[in-house]
This record gives C-alpha cells, sequence and structure tokens, in this order.
C-alpha cells in the first residue's frame, strides 16, 4: 500500500471520527433544547385551566427554587388545585418549615392535597400538614414527629493518634457542641433545650392542623413511625389510597374543576441544565453506558442526605 493511499485512508477515519462526535454534540444540544423547554412547560406556563402536581422528593432542605414555584402556583389562576406528591424521610427542619409556610399561602386561594408516597416522615410530613387534605397508601410510612442533632466525637480518636486540637472561643458555650472534645454538661443541657423548643413547634403543628391529642396518639410524642393504616386511625391522615383519591377531593372544593388535567409543574434549576454534565449523560446513553448517566445526573442525591446541618427532622432507618 503506498503512503498516498494510507494518508486518503487515515483522513477518512479521521472525517468519520469528527462526524460522529460532531452528531453527539448535536444531540446533546438538541436534548438540552427539548429539556429546557420541559422545564419552562414544567415551570406554568400552561393557558389552559388544570390540576398542578409537584413532587417533593428526597431530602428536604430550604429550597429557593421550590419555593419560587410554589409562589407561582399560588398566583396562577389557571390553576384550579395543587397535589403534593411527597415522598421523602425527611430533612431539615426549617427546610420543612419554609415549605409548610410556603404551602399555606397556597391554600389560601385553592385546595391543596398532599400524596404520601412510599415515606413522608418528619419534615416531610411537616410538609402534608400544611395541606388541606393527606392521602396516603395503606403501607406509606409517616409520622416520625420529632427533631434531632448529631455530632461525632472524635476527642479519643485524636488521642490515639496524638493529636491535639487548639482552641481560642469567647464563651463556653460557644461552638457547642463540638466535635473535638466531649459535650460538657451546660452544652448537653443547652442542646437538648433548643431541641425540646423545636420539638413542641412540631407538635403544635400536629395538634392545630390534625386536631388531635397527641399526647394521646402511642409513640408520636417519642418519634415513632406509622403505617398509612395506623396514621388514618389516628387522624394524622385523612385518606387511603392515591393521585384518584386526590383529584376527587380537589373536584368537591374547587369551582370548575372537574375532569381537568393533572399537570406536572417543576422546578427551573439552572444547574439541571448543565451543558457538560448534560452532554457527559447524554453521551454515556448513546453509547450504552445508561448507568453512568443516571449517576452522573443524580449523584447530588446521595451527596445532600450525608451533608444535612442545623436541626435535622428525618427519618433514619437502620442498617443493621
Amino acid at each position: 500500500m503506498t503512503l498516498e493511499t494510507e494518508t486518503v485512508l487515515d483522513r477518512r477515519n479521521l472525517r468519520r471520527r469528527v462526524g460522529l462526535w460532531r452528531g453527539l454534540a448535536i444531540a446533546a444540544g438538541a436534548v438540552a433544547l427539548g429539556a429546557l423547554a420541559s422545564h419552562v412547560r414544567g415551570g406554568g406556563l400552561g393557558d389552559t385551566a388544570h390540576i398542578a402536581r409537584v413532587s417533593i422528593e428526597g431530602m428536604i432542605t430550604e429550597d429557593r427554587d421550590m419555593l419560587r414555584l410554589l409562589k407561582r402556583l399560588g398566583e396562577n389562576k389557571q390553576v384550579h388545585g395543587v397535589i403534593l406528591f411527597i415522598n421523602s424521610p425527611g430533612g431539615t427542619t426549617t427546610g420543612g418549615e419554609a415549605l409548610y409556610e410556603a404551602v399555606r399561602d397556597i391554600s389560601k386561594a385553592k385546595p391543596v392535597v398532599a400524596q404520601f408516597g412510599t415515606v413522608a416522615a418528619s419534615a416531610a410530613y411537616i410538609t402534608g400538614l400544611a395541606t388541606d387534605h393527606i392521602v396516603a397508601r395503606g403501607n406509606s410510612i409517616t409520622g416520625s414527629v420529632g427533631v434531632l442533632v448529631q455530632w461525632p466525637d472524635l476527642s479519643g480518636l485524636l488521642d490515639k493518634v496524638g493529636v491535639k486540637m487548639n482552641e481560642i472561643k469567647s464563651g463556653p458555650l460557644k461552638a457547642v457542641p463540638s466535635m473535638f472534645e466531649p459535650v460538657s454538661p451546660e452544652g448537653r443541657k443547652l442542646t437538648e433545650a433548643m431541641i425540646a423548643e423545636s420539638q413542641q413547634w412540631f407538635l403544635g403543628l400536629v395538634k392545630d392542623r390534625r386536631g388531635v391529642v397527641t399526647s394521646a396518639i402511642p409513640g408520636l410524642e417519642q418519634g415513632r413511625i406509622f403505617t398509612g393504616r395506623d396514621a388514618l386511625q389516628h387522624k394524622l391522615v385523612d385518606a387511603i389510597g392515591g393521585e384518584a383519591e386526590a383529584v376527587k377531593y380537589i373536584e368537591g372544593k374547587a369551582k370548575n374543576a372537574k375532569d381537568l388535567k393533572v399537570v406536572d409543574w417543576r422546578p427551573r434549576r439552572s444547574t439541571d441544565l448543565g451543558f457538560f454534565r448534560l452532554l457527559g449523560a447524554t453521551v454515556s446513553g448513546l453509547l450504552g453506558s445508561s448507568e453512568v448517566g443516571y449517576q452522573v445526573l443524580n449523584i447530588e442525591k446521595g451527596i445532600a442526605a450525608r451533608m444535612l446541618d442545623g436541626l435535622v427532622s428525618v427519618w433514619q432507618p437502620s442498617e443493621k
């Protein structure tokens, strides 16, 4: 084979590879534009009457994008009712508080129903309390009314490896509790008081919104969980079922809500449309590695579960 022939073949191979990657880039751009359009539509630009469905899933934090979405829902006159699909073990107590206030604002203008999925516990149950009606599956996990704060005590480990933490602080209760020293009696008392105050706030929501005496429900004030059937028996939820029951409630409360379409609303998140992340996921999918793309798009969910700070209202089943 002559040198000239080899050169021609090499150029053809190079042209094919460039064409492949150019095609992949165009496909990724098309997917990004489609996702952008989908997010805009999901952001509530529909011009026909409908029932909005919003999913509250994963770890709950004070999510500003979600709070903006809920505000738009309350203001949109084409939304005749809202279904909150809640499938979450909870999250930060302030995150639950922020969602609670946002949902209560919506309920001033239109009916809001919570539909519990597999789990709606702790801060997720706080969110459900804000709605006008709660529908749970018979085996949904709910309740876990309580607040906690956790921290590791590394002082013994540091002693073993010969590491000492030096510290100068303005007062004995500054930065308490700390992972670098055993908690003092004063620090423990302060932390317990803070937890107790937040717990009373949580219990007050249950009393006011559900009309129950919390001390009369076995284990509720101690943070136990309930199945949907148990929760219904104790009036912690209103009905057993799914989306059909949620829609039926809205149709009975809102004018002209009969036979309306249920439309998903999603927060507009710039991070969800990051070009390189979307490109990576798209290329992985085109090359047959969908699992890689899935991990790229969802890795932050696993990180969030381990980075909750402050007071936490979250159900954490034992891994043992």
